[in-house]
């Protein structure tokens, strides 16, 4: 009869067209967004701690098992005793002083294998169930293929300091965190695209554009305060607003341009701090056209003044982080704060491309 369709055909259609949008996938993402935040402040406290280099190979499944006995550590500890840390800064030590280093970093390798848990096990049910809006499907594999590279380039990282150096390379722990941040800024862009729906993508104007260079330029300037932290930048020159009295670090020039922009220290200091001030005056900037403008979106105006608070709290952080030394808990406190500042800048972004 026309107009009556068979039950089993009509579930057939329902399993056929995935939702468009679905809550339970976003608050997923957005989870997993919130432990890769947690992973990068713990991380923050492996290297602020010398933690980084206690744990000298990469198991990525037996490497979950702690030592549970006196001889296991005794083995984790003579294998550290090999590494170049070990001699060039830590002979002294003690295996009580050890095992502090040793469960830094393992809890941060343990939350990276939890991260890798919490993502796949809903994925795998997510699909399984046709609850996941298919043009997501693509972009998941894809974030799930970014988090076992992360495992990869940590490891890669690790490896440049086991030998002949005291720490990680700093273009290496650049580029792993700045693969981290991807990963995140990845996950609260498809998670936004999972709780709104698929939507309409607004022509092209000065918000689509401005939100895309200032996401842009938080990024960069997270993987040059990276290279502040492989370098040890932070702990010299520790006035502001001059560098040891000067405007102009003495000391920039290395001698080469690789040299110079990611192992001299005076130059990693002042690039980062020059960058900061060209993003402080950007927040300004948005949050004056946001002020300014009779067709910018509830939600934009929200977003550039969140960024612009943000943006006041990374200098405040910042500037006391370097005037006390770089103590831990402000160092971890900036960290953090910054990546706050990519998830606004993240969400502004989106925002501008949307209707």
């Amino acid at each position: 009869m026309i107009g009556i369709s068979s039950p089993a055909s009509s579930r057939s259609a329902a399993r056929a067209a995935a939702p468009d949008r679905s809550k339970p996938v976003a608050i997923w993402l957005l989870t997993v967004a919130a432990m890769v935040l947690a992973m990068v402040v713990v991380g923050g406290a492996t290297r602020l701690t010398g933690s980084g280099l206690s744990i000298t190979e990469w198991k990525p499944i037996l490497g979950a098992i702690p030592p549970l006995n006196a001889v296991a550590w005794a083995d984790a500890f003579d294998k550290y005793r090999q590494s170049s840390q070990f001699h060039l800064i830590n002979q002294g030590i003690t295996l009580d002083n050890f095992k502090v280093l040793f469960w830094w970093e393992w809890a941060h390798r343990l939350l990276g294998r939890t991260v890798g848990l919490v993502f796949a096990l809903p994925f795998v049910a997510f699909v399984a169930t046709r609850s996941l809006p298919r043009r997501l499907l693509g972009r998941c594999v894809a974030l799930f293929a970014l988090g076992g590279l992360q495992g990869f380039v940590g490891w890669w990282m690790v490896e440049s300091g086991l030998e002949g150096r005291a720490s990680v390379e700093p273009e290496r722990l650049a580029t792993h965190l700045g693969l981290a941040l991807f990963l995140f800024g990845a996950l609260v862009w498809t998670g936004l695209e999972a709780w709104n729906g698929e939507g309409k993508a607004r022509r092209s104007d000065g918000w689509t554009l401005a939100g895309g260079l200032f996401a842009a330029g938080v990024f960069i300037q997270c993987l040059m305060g990276a290279l502040v932290a492989g370098n040890h930048a932070g702990l010299i020159d520790g006035d502001w607003p001059l560098m040891a009295g000067r405007w102009f670090p003495e000391g920039y020039w290395q001698g080469g341009g690789w040299a110079t922009f990611a192992h001299g220290l005076a130059a990693v200091q002042f690039d980062h701090r020059i960058v900061a001030y060209a993003l402080l005056i950007a927040t300004l900037a948005l949050a004056a056209a946001a002020v300014r403008s009779s067709t910018a979106p509830g939600a934009i105006r929200l977003l550039a003044f969140a960024a612009l608070a943000d943006a006041c709290l990374q200098a405040v952080l910042g500037i006391a982080s370097l005037w006390l030394s770089v103590p831990l808990g402000l160092a971890l406190a900036h960290q953090a704060n910054a990546v706050a500042l990519l998830a606004i800048a993240v969400s502004l972004a989106w925002r501008a491309r949307r209707i």
